[in-house]
């Protein structure tokens, strides 16, 4: 009978007896797909490589340098005016160039064109990074009062129901904050034919959601 020796370098294998635990190690690695399992089902995912996120934005949406008020005071009288961005109304500042020694009327006059023009103006690139836009056109003047108008009146070229709910919301909520009405959060508009005015409002609800809540109106011919 011929003795086979173990080659020289060569390890003997033994299985493991019955009843003996398997090495601490084995018992380990047997239990990874399990915990895989476990953290899957609480909505943990297991990651080899780390999430690359992208860069950091270089502007926070919807927000805007501190502006230097006494540039801007140099540049003429200090206004806000309330520009898109996202779903809602945020103030942007701006000026006016209202002459010295201007009558009241006339000082409500021209604030009200000089607001209207800024809302109508392309916005910097600045408020464009940022996310800014207007829906506020070109070309609309306004004016006085009609002869049975209420006196703060101010009759726009065009009809406030012929514009855009936005662009409703921003002249409404811009005049209404600003020298060219009372300052009680509401102002009286018409257009420029014979309908009566409507005294409008610009509340939370016409900021936080311009396209779908119209600011609230209701005819001055009562007050």
């Amino acid at each position: 009978m011929t003795v086979r020796r173990p080659r020289a370098g060569a390890q003997a294998t033994a299985s493991v007896p019955a009843g003996r635990k398997r090495p601490v190690s084995l018992v380990r690695l047997a239990g990874l797909p399990v915990l895989a399992v476990l953290l899957a089902g609480c909505g943990i995912r297991a990651t080899e490589v780390p999430t690359n996120f992208g860069p950091a934005p270089s502007r926070v949406r919807c927000s805007l340098a501190e502006p230097d008020v006494s540039a801007q005071a140099a540049r003429g009288l200090p206004v806000q005016v309330f520009l898109l961005c996202g779903s809602s109304l945020v103030t942007v500042d701006r000026t006016v160039r209202v002459p010295d020694g201007a009558a009241d009327s006339e000082r409500r006059m021209l604030v009200a064109q000089g607001l209207l023009d800024e809302l109508a103006e392309t916005p910097s690139p600045a408020e464009k990074e940022a996310g800014y836009s207007s829906d506020v056109r070109g070309g609309i003047t306004v004016g006085g009062p009609g002869k049975s108008d209420p006196e703060d009146t101010l009759r726009l070229s065009a009809a406030p129901d012929s514009l855009t709910s936005y662009a409703l919301a921003q002249i409404v909520c811009t005049f209404s904050d600003s020298a060219a009405a009372e300052g009680d959060g509401s102002v009286v508009l018409g257009g420029p034919g014979p309908e009566s005015p409507r005294r409008y409002e610009c509340t939370d609800e016409v900021r936080a959601r311009p396209g779908s809540t119209a600011p609230p109106s209701k005819d001055v011919a009562g007050e």
